[in-house]
């Protein structure tokens, strides 16, 4: 088992996107999404649907930030 110092060493090597990866995954939400099951439903053509209206929002601008989507959610 390598010791702390080890992976000091071996995470001061690491290129910055690396480390941020890492980090990110200290998150839940970023947790569970990245070791969530690959979802092995069909996709419908609501599906379809629904990907063309969130591009068309993105290249729009009808988003909102994450942050305020966050604090919305929370109630503050």
């Amino acid at each position: 088992m390598p010791t702390k110092e080890t992976l000091h060493q071996l995470v001061d090597a690491m290129p910055e996107e690396a480390r941020q990866a890492i980090e990110s995954l200290a998150d839940p939400f970023v947790l569970a999404l990245a070791t969530a099951p690959i979802d092995d439903e069909p996709e419908t053509e609501e599906d379809r649907a629904a990907v063309v209206e969130a591009y068309e929002d993105l290249a729009h601008g009808r988003v909102r930030p994450w942050e305020e989507v966050r604090r919305e959610l929370a109630g503050d």
